[in-house]
């Protein structure tokens, strides 16, 4: 009779492992599949962030046989009178304002139509790149002003 207690004890015991067992497989599952997306959420991540690596990368040109940037960095130009005509106007207009100036009034200083939203991103383009130069600041709401 002890025999069966034991082993209707020990069978119990079994099963109430067996029941934890389960529950923590399935818990590292759920953990693995979600591990699973964070990899592929941070391999589109850096898939991106590479994407705009390149994108960003400086446009250059041949002059005299040396590759020079058609925009130069701030830093590495003695003046602003290294960047195209283009460029300078946009300079020019961002210094003119009171304060952070948005792509609209620039384009609409430069006689752009501001009205059809295709028309600016040829200017917000070379904003950024400015800005990305060193010429002028990119602020989080989108406008720029002039660095000092």
């Amino acid at each position: 009779m002890q025999e069966r207690q034991w082993i209707t004890a020990r069978r119990s015991e079994l099963d109430a492992l067996a029941e934890q067992l389960t529950k923590q497989l399935q818990e590292v599952q759920v953990e693995r599949e979600e591990l699973a997306i964070a990899e592929r959420v941070l391999n589109r991540l850096a898939e991106q962030a590479q994407a705009d690596i390149e994108a960003v990368a400086p446009v250059s040109a041949k002059v005299a046989g040396r590759a020079v940037l058609l925009i130069p960095h701030r830093s590495d130009a003695a003046d602003e009178g290294a960047l195209p005509g283009d460029y300078r106007r946009i300079l020019v207009i961002v210094r003119e304002a009171d304060g952070p100036v948005q792509v609209r009034a620039v384009g609409e200083r430069l006689g752009l139509d501001a009205s059809v939203r295709g028309r600016l991103e040829p200017l917000r383009a070379k904003m950024t790149k400015l800005a990305d130069r060193g010429w002028l600041h990119k602020r989080p709401d989108g406008r720029f002003t002039a660095r000092p």
